[in-house]
C-alpha cells in the first residue's frame, strides 16, 4: 500500500520525446487508470514506475522514496501483463507460487498463500492444470495470482483484458475491481478502451501524445471535458463538435437559431465563433428543448436505442434516440441549450 508521485518525468528515445514533462499525484489504495490512444505514452508511464524503462528527467516516489535508481525486484510493485507470461510447463500452483520460490520463502509459507490467492480468484479446483488447460479469462486470474501471493505496495497492469473476448472483459473488469476492495493496494491500470476506463478508475488520466490532457473523476471528465480531445476520445459515439458564431447571445445550427442561456452568454461575451460541444444522448432531450430538423445518412439499431447520423453546420454528428422513434429521411431532434459545453476556436480549450 502506497502512493505514487511523478515529479517532471520525461523519456525521450533519441530526439524523440515519448512522456513530455508530467507530474502526477496517485493516492494510497487508489485504482488510477491511465488512457489514451495507441501510442501516447500510457504504457510506457506504467514501464517507468516499474523500473523497465530509464526516465530521461524527473523523479518518480513510489512510498515516499526515490526510486530512480532502484532495481525493479526492489521497488515492491507488482506487474500484471496483456500477455499472460505464464510459464506452460508449470501447474496453475507452479505459476502462481513461482515469484515466492525465488524469494527463498519456506515451502508451507508458499502454500499457504498460493491457496489463498487461488481462494481470492476461485482458481482453486484448477491448481494442478497447466495453461493450456485454462481459458483465456482463467489464465488472466493465474496472472493476476502470481501477482496477489507477492502482497506489493503496488499493483501495475498493461491492457490486461484486451485478449479477452467482449463478455468476458466485462466479467473480468467485475473481478478486478472487487480484487481491488478484498486487496486495499493501489492500482495503476494501462487501457485504451474507454468503457474500462470510465467504469473501472477512481480517476482516470488522459493521455494524448505523452501530455497529460485531463486527470479526474469518471463522471467529471466524462460530463465536464477539459478540451475538444477528451471529449472526443471518452464516449461511444464521441462529443459533437459544432462551429457555430455567436450573434446577439444566440448560436444558428442548421435553419434552427438557439438562445443562449443568461449564463452561457456570460461566458462568452468576448467570442464571435466558438465550438459548441453536446453528447450524443443530449441531442434529443424528450422533455424540453428547441426542434431542430436534420436529414439522416445513416442509422444504427442497438438494441433499445439507436445512433442516427447526419450533418449540423456541415459537420457530421450522432444522436442516440429511443428505437421506437420513427423517422423517414430527415429527424426531428429537441435540443436544451443548457446542454451544450463551449470550447475556443484556436486552443479547443473547454471556456
Amino acid at each position: 500500500m502506497a502512493k505514487v508521485i511523478l515529479k517532471n518525468v520525461v523519456k525521450k528515445y533519441d530526439t524523440k520525446t515519448i512522456i513530455n514533462n508530467i507530474s502526477l499525484e496517485i493516492k494510497d489504495k487508489e485504482f488510477l487508470v491511465l488512457v489514451g490512444s495507441s501510442g501516447c505514452g500510457k504504457s510506457t508511464i506504467l514501464r517507468m514506475i516499474a523500473g523497465l524503462e530509464d526516465i530521461t528527467g524527473g523523479e518518480i516516489y513510489i512510498d515516499n522514496k526515490c526510486v530512480n535508481n532502484v532495481h525493479p525486484k526492489d521497488r515492491d510493485i507488482a506487474f500484471v501483463f496483456q500477455s499472460y507470461a505464464l510459464y506452460p510447463h508449470m501447474t496453475v500452483y507452479e505459476n502462481i507460487a513461482f515469484p515466492l520460490k525465488m524469494r527463498g520463502l519456506k515451502k508451507d509459507e508458499i502454500d499457504k498463500k498460493v491457496k489463498e490467492a487461488a481462494d481470492i480468484l476461485n482458481l482453486s479446483e484448477y491448481l494442478q492444470r497447466r495453461p493450456k488447460q485454462l481459458s483465456g479469462g482463467q489464465r488472466q486470474r493465474v496472472a493476476l495470482g502470481r501477482a496477489i501471493v507477492r502482497n506489493p505496495k503496488v499493483f501495475l497492469m498493461d491492457e490486461p483484458l484486451s485478449n479477452l473476448d467482449a463478455k468476458l472483459r466485462v466479467q473480468m473488469r467485475s473481478e478486478i475491481k472487487k480484487l481491488h476492495e478484498k486487496l486495499q493496494t493501489t492500482f495503476i491500470y494501462v487501457t485504451h478502451d474507454q468503457t474500462e476506463a470510465l467504469t473501472m478508475g477512481d480517476r482516470i488520466v488522459v493521455l494524448d501524445k505523452g501530455i497529460i490532457q485531463q486527470v479526474d473523476e469518471p463522471e467529471k471528465i466524462y460530463y465536464s471535458p477539459a478540451n475538444t480531445f477528451v471529449g472526443g476520445f471518452l464516449g461511444s459515439p464521441s462529443m459533437n463538435f459544432i462551429k457555430t458564431d455567436i450573434e446577439n447571445g444566440n448560436i444558428k445550427l442548421n435553419d434552427t437559431t438557439i438562445p443562449l442561456t443568461q449564463e452561457q452568454k456570460n461566458l462568452l461575451k468576448d467570442k464571435k465563433e466558438v465550438i459548441a460541444g453536446i453528447r450524443p444522448e443530449k441531442m434529443d432531450n424528450p422533455f424540453s428543448g428547441i426542434e431542430i430538423k436534420a436529414k439522416v445518412d445513416i442509422s444504427e439499431m442497438l438494441g433499445s436505442e439507436k445512433i442516427v447520423y447526419f450533418n449540423i453546420n456541415d459537420i457530421k454528428c450522432s444522436a442516440k434516440i429511443d428505437a421506437q422513434k420513427q423517422f423517414g429521411e430527415e429527424i426531428t431532434l429537441k435540443i436544451d441549450p443548457k446542454d451544450f459545453l463551449f470550447f475556443d476556436i484556436e486552443t479547443k480549450e473547454r471556456i
